[in-house]
């Protein structure tokens, strides 16, 4: 390399210092590209029948099942820090499940009982429904089963009027997860037709057979009475061309929103997602995930706060417009401070 241009790369090198914009912290926020707030938060919660009952979850550190009046102290506590909608999922008692999952469609259900709660005592705070038969069948499956079969059809016409029961009760948002093949145009125009016009639909689009969900299976008492797997309607893993096609579907049936889920493990899929639709797009950060962060960080692998914050900032940094985490409260408390 000759003395010129030897001298012209120092040169170059000099002026091109990448880390003046990180070399304090007034600094690094003033360039930062993702920002990530309360707001980008959808908190899961878990309820279970009873008066002032808390169950831990055992596979998920710092989790627990509630009953309907520690979920609305749950849901004080959200909107105080920002957060703005809750999901809500269901442990329905034993005695209640059947193969047929009529409990779904009782307007009177757990899940029911807890949105008209939550709505009264908390008016400002959203609620998300998640309408999928598992939380209320015998087996375990998103659907209906006849001689080994997960019915298609049968299944989308119980969703329909379990959609329409949560309407009823307060859902401001109701969130088909059960991967069925027509679901979003049915729940729509049922929802249309009763005059819940304004309540929205978030499409559980791509969601993927994972191994990622079982600390949740046992959340809401599913995991144990499953039979056989879900890999017929829930998608493959190896695929992320699939997961356009289906979210392509569910936004021509009616969804408004749609969700990717698992999270951490599919950020490729919620970037092609989100560079491919303009629509909002939501990412699950699934139990799994949750569990081996918290389990890592009990273990002095990581630190908990560092680990919990980097892993949301990679979701919008994929660009997610909100994240569904149990992490919400913990995390909201940490950027409010």
């Amino acid at each position: 390399m000759s003395e010129h241009w030897a001298k012209h790369d120092m040169g170059f090198l000099a002026g091109r210092r990448h880390r003046r914009l990180r070399q304090s912290h007034w600094m690094r926020e003033l360039v930062r590209e993702t920002t990530l707030t309360p707001a980008d938060f959808i908190w899961p919660l878990f309820v279970i029948e009873g008066h002032n009952e808390r169950q831990p979850v055992a596979s998920m550190p710092g989790v627990e099942r509630l009953s309907t009046d520690l979920i609305v102290e749950a849901a004080r506590a959200a909107a105080a820090e920002g957060i703005p909608a809750l999901a809500i999922f269901p442990n329905t008692p034993g005695h209640l499940r059947s193969d047929g999952a009529e409990e779904a469609f009782n307007p009177d259900n757990l899940m029911c009982r807890t949105l008209s709660a939550v709505k009264a005592a908390v008016p400002q705070i959203g609620l998300i429904t998640d309408v999928a038969l598992d939380e209320y069948s015998s087996n375990g499956q998103d659907g209906l089963v006849r001689d080994g079969v997960i019915l298609n059809d049968e299944t989308v016409e119980v969703m329909v009027r379990s959609a329409l029961v949560q309407a009823r009760a307060g859902a401001d948002v109701i969130a088909p997860s059960d991967m069925m093949d027509g679901r979003v145009a049915a729940i729509r125009r049922a929802l249309d037709a009763e005059g819940f016009d304004d309540t929205t639909i978030l499409s559980y689009a791509a969601k993927y057979a994972s191994s990622f969900y079982g600390p949740f299976r046992d959340a809401v008492g599913s995991g144990e009475r499953l039979v056989g797997d879900k890999r017929t309607y829930q998608l493959d893993y190896a695929n992320s061309d699939e997961a356009l096609r289906e979210v392509a579907q569910d936004l021509d049936e009616g969804a408004d929103m749609v969700m990717v889920k698992p999270g951490l493990p599919y950020l490729d899929v919620v970037r092609r997602v989100r560079d491919n639709f303009n629509v909002p797009v939501f990412a699950y950060q699934v139990s799994g995930e949750y569990a081996m962060l918290s389990l890592a960080a009990q273990a002095g692998a990581m630190d908990r706060q560092a680990a919990m914050l980097e892993s949301l900032f990679a979701f919008k940094r994929a660009g997610a417009a909100g994240v569904l985490t149990y992490f919400a409260l913990e995390a909201a408390r940490t950027l409010n401070r």
